[in-house]
């Protein structure tokens, strides 16, 4: 008996060997195939499956199929559990630009919104284990009239070459009323850089000078990034502009009205000096400093356009001055008067303007440019900073003042 139970023992050790061996022999199983979720299949008891990874969450700040949207508004999408992949922006107007934030998680676009227009977006974002989720959507912002729109025109002209008096000036043909925010959107940069600031002449015209005239050479650009920005009352920026202008040679006139004379200055050279003849009494030309606005080598002058009437004696029209360089826009101009050479050097003769020899100014014609600087001393009348290019009648302290910032 005792005999036969330890058989029985063995076979049953023997069983229990064999199970073992068959129970390792399991668990080598093959390689997966590529794309096979490697968390599939049975699980021994006790063991628990890995939790599915949630989906990607896409947000923007623009509803999905939202209509009238803001133009100002600056489009943002957004990713929960995950980051962005990229996020495509098209409309008929063009694609919108934008930029990711450094953890992908945050889309801002670069730009605001055009009026009445539809805009579609496309956003691609994964999650922590790499599935990628693509979410579309579509919306419309308002419209706005022409008259809910304000132009910005910008002097000096892209490419020009301009004088070292001439001041930036960006002009808006609707009336803006917050000046302080379309001001934030407007850039002047210099090289070599220069310190200035902005002076709002009214609702519709703002200017920009260095502290001091600019530096002959000085390469200049103007942005004015105002586009759907709003500017008070309703009103929005109807389109962005941007100018690269460069200043030349520094010109600089001076003009005594009492010595009857023009010293004409070019980079600190005195080049010549020039007999003239300013306003007489009851037409005194004004005394400040003044810039060269517009040039014409013929040009029609008329008395009625500064008040003298056909019935004055001291009417006249003159349908062919030549070499005529406007200062002031009441109509003080340099021109060639040959009707006047018998006075010029010794008296003032004329309705307020400055007249030469023709030849004189010819030469003068020939040198000068937009944006040079003329100066005028001798009369008790004085030159209105308003009244053409005049900013440069302001110390820049006060000035600067002029800023809405």
């Amino acid at each position: 008996m005792i005999v036969r139970r330890f058989r029985l023992l063995a076979v049953a050790s023997a069983c229990v060997v064999l199970t073992t061996l068959a129970a390792c022999n399991a668990n080598e199983t093959p390689d997966l195939a590529p794309g096979t979720d490697s968390t599939s299949g049975s699980t021994t008891p006790g063991e628990s499956q890995s939790p599915e990874v949630p989906a990607v969450q896409v947000e923007s700040n623009v509803r999905k199929g939202a209509r009238n949207v803001p133009v100002d508004t600056r489009l943002t999408v957004e990713a929960e559990g995950g980051t962005l992949r990229r996020v495509t922006v098209t409309s008929k107007a063009g694609s919108v630009r934008g930029k990711l934030s450094g953890d992908k998680a945050t889309w801002v676009a670069g730009a605001l919104l055009e009026p009445g227009t539809s805009y579609s977006v496309t956003t691609v974002a994964s999650n922590a284990a790499g599935t990628e989720r693509t979410v579309r959507s579509r919306f419309r912002t308002v419209d706005l009239t022409l008259d809910q729109q304000t132009y910005p025109s910008v002097a000096p002209l892209n490419g020009e070459t301009v004088g070292v008096g001439m001041p930036v000036i960006v002009s808006f043909d609707v009336a803006v009323t917050d000046k302080a925010n379309i001001e934030k959107h407007l850039k002047v940069s210099a090289k070599p850089r220069q310190p200035g600031s902005w002076h709002w002449i009214s609702d519709h015209e703002v200017h920009w000078r260095p502290k001091s005239y600019w530096r002959a050479g000085t390469d200049v650009s103007v942005d004015v990034d105002i586009n759907s920005v709003p500017a008070g009352g309703g009103i929005f920026g109807q389109e962005d502009r941007h100018v690269e202008f460069h200043v030349g040679s520094a010109n600089i006139y001076k003009v005594n009205a009492q010595t009857h004379q023009m010293q004409v200055f070019s980079n600190g050279q005195l080049l010549r000096t020039i007999p003239i003849t300013t306003g007489k009494p009851g037409f005194t030309t004004r005394s400040g400093v003044k810039v060269i606005i517009e040039k014409f080598r013929h040009h029609r002058m008329n008395s009625e356009t500064i008040g003298i009437s056909r019935d004055n004696p001291e009417y006249y029209d003159l349908d062919d001055v030549e070499y005529a360089m406007r200062l002031t826009y009441s109509g003080e101009f340099i021109h060639a008067a040959p009707w006047s050479v018998g006075s010029q050097g010794y008296a003032n003769v004329s309705h307020g303007c400055t007249g030469m020899s023709t030849a004189n100014a010819g030469w003068l014609y020939d040198m000068t440019k937009r944006g040079d600087v003329v100066v005028y001393t001798g009369t008790d009348r004085a030159m209105e900073p308003t009244n053409g290019y005049g900013d440069w009648n302001i110390p820049f302290r006060t000035y600067a003042k002029g800023s809405a910032l």
